[in-house]
């Protein structure tokens, strides 16, 4: 007999296991019914975890290293940016906002396309959280990715963000590419004063007619540029850089390094170098990029914002032993559950046109004549209404290609909620190999994206620009 035939012969029966048989077949032979059987108990079911709770309270940062003066901001948890949140696709993040500043508060998770009643847009999707008020996020993302969070609260969202409250959500692929090391880099400035406190907040200041309030200080995962970061000669890293500013739009260059873009608003795309190594990077852009780091020890590779004469964000250093170059491909696998193609000749077309904000004289000089610094900026005659009419409202679905044209003297970048699309060609006739949910659009010019109407719910069609989202620059749309 082999070890497989003893392994599968079932053991002997015991005398008790005997007799309770023998009982069973003699009550059924009296009575022609089986014995009543007591259904097995239902095993407990497993307590649900406690959400986590993430404080918004004031705190005391040194955001610069020189001269050695703790700033006042708020912070997630004492700390900006908020502490990095991570679950693995198919898990279920609860999280309670708890708001102990002096404002109204919500938050806004950038890239998810979840329920829209956890969209996070106070005084749309849910009431604003108010100062003493606490509010559970009930999230099961979808997609794997890079999600920012951040406030995002009808007329009052520049505050909040631009005194520190952001952090980023990862959501970890089921298989996800070996590296190294993962590092997350949340990118922000700050409007400080010669005494490194905060300037102040005004609801009538020219920035929120113009390009926005744009800081004086740039800070990378809450510290002074550049951040430094050694890594092994060989080492394969992942970057998911992210914009938090509230309103600089600024551009990345990559120097020392090939760097591959893997991921953009956190969705997989086809495996691209940028051109001229260099990246738009708008607030709320998100990039997933794979860099190999040099063979030999003491390389540098460096990652620089765009602005003035450049600002280092991060600086790669090889140090120690060598590792053995990566074989594995520079590539995040497809997302499945988006559309490989958009019917463009079944959408539905909507157009928004964005008007107003200062005009820039021949001299570079902003020209605030006649504007309402309340309501600097239109969007197809109005500005956002909540009560209004929706700019399109269209059953599940529906394939939408939406035109956006920028009247305006600055760049507009407009963020889809709860969807991604794709960037269309100029004549319609194909589109960018990749999905965003973020777009900018130079001024003067009109684009068009497209996408399909899946996620039920209202959402805003909105500018990342904070000060000017606080004024009024955003539309909603509503799929049913």
């Amino acid at each position: 007999m082999s070890m497989s035939d003893a392994h599968n012969r079932p053991a002997p029966p015991t005398r008790r296991v005997a007799l309770a048989g023998l009982g069973a077949s003699t009550t059924l032979a009296l009575t022609g019914q089986a014995p009543a059987q007591t259904p097995p108990a239902a095993p407990p079911a497993a307590p649900e975890a406690a959400p986590r709770i993430l404080t918004a309270a004031p705190a005391k940062v040194r955001l610069r290293p020189s001269p050695p003066t703790e700033t006042e901001i708020w912070a997630f948890d004492g700390v900006t940016p908020g502490p990095p949140l991570r679950i693995k696709l198919g898990e279920t993040l609860r999280l309670t906002l708890a708001n102990k500043t002096t404002s109204p508060l919500s938050l806004h998770w950038q890239g998810l396309r979840g329920d829209a009643a956890m969209d996070g847009v106070g005084g749309f999707s849910q009431p604003p959280i108010a100062p003493g008020e606490s509010f559970e996020y009930r999230l099961k993302p979808p997609d794997s990715g890079t999600i920012l969070y951040r406030p995002l609260v009808i007329g009052g969202s520049s505050e909040p963000a631009g005194r520190g409250l952001s952090g980023l959500l990862v959501v970890e692929e089921s298989e996800p590419p070996p590296v190294d090391l993962d590092l997350p880099v949340l990118v922000t400035d700050w409007l400080l004063g010669d005494d490194q406190t905060l300037q102040a907040f005004s609801g009538s200041s020219p920035d929120g007619a113009a390009a926005g309030r744009l800081g004086s200080w740039i800070t990378v995962n809450g510290g002074s540029p550049p951040q430094r970061v050694a890594v092994a000669p060989g080492a394969r890293v992942r970057l998911r850089l992210a914009n938090a500013c509230n309103a600089r739009i600024m551009r990345l260059r990559f120097d020392g390094i090939k760097a591959v873009v893997v991921a953009v608003d956190g969705q997989p795309t086809e495996s691209f170098e940028p051109v001229r190594a260099q990246l738009p990077f708008a607030p709320g852009t998100r990039y997933d990029l794979l860099v190999d780091m040099p063979g030999e020890a003491g390389a540098t590779a460096m990652v620089t914002a765009l602005v003035g004469s450049g600002v280092p964000l991060v600086r790669l250093v090889t140090e120690g032993a060598a590792k053995p170059p990566s074989t594995a491909p520079m590539a995040l696998k497809a997302n499945p559950t988006l559309p490989a193609a958009v019917r463009l000749q079944d959408a539905v077309r909507p157009t928004v046109v964005i008007e107003g904000g200062a005009r820039v004289a021949a001299d570079f000089k902003l020209d605030l004549a006649g504007i309402d610094p309340a309501r600097p900026w239109r969007i197809n005659g109005g500005f956002g209404d909540a009560s209004g009419k929706p700019l399109f409202s269209v059953k599940r679905g529906t394939p939408i290609v939406l035109a956006i044209e920028n009247r305006t003297a600055f760049f507009q970048p407009i963020h889809v909620h709860g969807h991604t699309f794709r960037l269309l060609h100029p004549l319609d006739d194909g589109w960018e190999p990749y999905f965003l949910d973020t777009v900018q659009i130079p001024e003067g010019k009109r684009l068009h994206i497209a996408f399909i109407a899946e996620n039920p719910g209202r959402w805003l069609i909105s500018s990342t620009v904070l000060e000017r989202f606080d004024r009024g620059l955003w539309s909603w749309f509503e799929v049913t």
